[in-house]
């Protein structure tokens, strides 16, 4: 194990730690305060924090540009219907709107 990964690991046991006794502190603890309530609210701030987002050119099985319009063109040359809505009003694709 690197030093840094092993840094990493005892930065995140403390920072649970220490999140986890704020919860207890404000759930057990009649006299817990804005301390506790600030440490407990940023911790789950920060689990719901999408931290493992990439962008959408990078990300894995993401559909190439320009590959949907190639399949709508391959459907249509396929002869296969793009018939209207029941209201008569096409989408920019050439469907009607359901």
């Amino acid at each position: 194990m690197t030093p840094v990964r092993a840094a990493r690991g005892a930065a995140a046991l403390g920072l649970g730690a220490l999140w986890w006794w704020a919860v207890l502190r404000l759930a057990l603890e009649p006299g817990a305060g804005v301390l506790e309530g600030a440490v407990a609210v940023g911790g789950w701030g920060l689990s719901v924090l999408p931290v493992h987002c990439v962008p959408r050119s990078r990300a894995a099985g993401v559909i190439g540009e320009g590959r949907w319009l190639g399949a709508l063109r391959a459907v249509r040359g396929a002869g296969v219907s793009t018939a209207s809505g029941s209201d008569g009003v096409r989408d920019r694709s050439g469907f009607g709107k359901s």
